[in-house]
């Protein structure tokens, strides 16, 4: 016998945000275990004799969590805390705070989650990272620096840090700095359209699809991510997965994901040292002298089997199994 799942996402395919990736890869990845299906609502019309709910994100998904935990107490009930659940939702939201009391278990997706979780709930408390198949790097210039930021425009993932860095950097130094994500914000899409006529060294490419955008991650020199909050984002997995190094905003998000002793972290809003890392980048690269670059990418390479699919699938079988028990 297979346990019969079902998964909580507020989000659905429109969105294509973290949630509902999050949630269509944990169904490939239980294919085979488990009978899955997704709904953005539970009880739904197709609720039977479900044996284990999912539900991601604390807050967002409560009452879908309060009616299980109605008809069915605890058992078989799993909360992933992503994105606001951790930073602050789960120790100021009273809502999401009923929610990890009723859930029987716990998961988070980056290490440095777990001390964000109240210590009466640790104990029931796991990592799973997200994961994605590993991608051979293509071909980089050497005529500029390619630099990316993917990131929707909304204030959580901090695009003004990145403005300010741009505008900090001259056209003509060679650093090419592309911005993937779609306008959530009309103040902010006015920004970055102002930035972009302002600054032709720089482009608001809007949203593209995964596709395209993990094509671009792989030509890249450099991701650039300079969030304020995060629950554990998958395109720095992409990143890393890609060859790609990194260069983050040293919040807890992005530590957890990258490891406490990573290089190429910059304090949420330094925009100046954000410019003078990539100008730094630019000359080493002009010089054709090992440097930043590739000491971010040696440890990134070092955290790369964290992110293997084989790796997530076996931590959210075991989940399962686990509830389901």
């Amino acid at each position: 016998m297979r346990p019969r799942v079902v998964i909580v996402c507020p989000a659905t395919s429109a969105s294509n945000n973290g949630n509902w990736r999050t949630a269509r890869r944990w169904q490939r990845l239980l294919q085979g275990s488990a009978t899955v299906r997704i709904v953005q609502h539970w009880p739904d019309a197709q609720t039977g004799h479900d044996d284990v709910l999912l539900a991601l994100h604390a807050r967002k998904s409560a009452p879908s969590i309060a009616a299980w935990h109605a008809q069915q107490g605890s058992r078989g009930l799993g909360v992933a805390l992503t994105g606001t659940d951790i930073y602050p939702d789960i120790t100021l939201d009273a809502v999401a705070m009923a929610s990890l009391e009723m859930a029987a278990s716990l998961v988070v997706l980056q290490e440095q989650a777990l001390l964000a979780v109240p210590a009466v709930h640790q104990g029931k408390a796991r990592v799973i990272f997200q994961s994605c198949p590993a991608r051979q790097p293509l071909a980089k210039t050497a005529r500029h620096l390619r630099v990316l930021m993917v990131g929707h425009l909304r204030e959580e993932k901090n695009p003004a840090m990145l403005w300010r860095a741009v505008r900090a950097i001259a056209p003509d130094t060679g650093v090419l700095i592309d911005h993937i994500g779609d306008a959530l914000d009309p103040a902010l899409a006015c920004e970055a359209e102002a930035t972009a006529r302002d600054c032709p060294h720089y482009r608001w490419l809007q949203g593209l699809s995964h596709r395209a955008t993990l094509q671009r991650i792989q030509r890249a020199h450099l991701l650039v991510h300079t969030s304020r909050s995060e629950g554990g984002a998958i395109v720095i997995t992409e990143a890393i997965r890609s060859g790609t190094p990194v260069l983050a905003s040293q919040i807890d998000g992005n530590v957890g994901m990258l490891g406490t002793d990573y290089g190429g972290l910059v304090e949420p809003d330094d925009d100046q040292t954000l410019a003078a890392r990539l100008l730094q980048c630019r000359r080493e690269q002009q010089a054709g002298a090992p440097g930043l670059l590739q000491r971010w990418q040696a440890q990134c390479q070092q955290r790369s089997a964290l992110f293997e699919p084989a790796a997530e699938q076996i931590a959210l079988r075991d989940w399962v199994s686990a509830l389901w028990r």
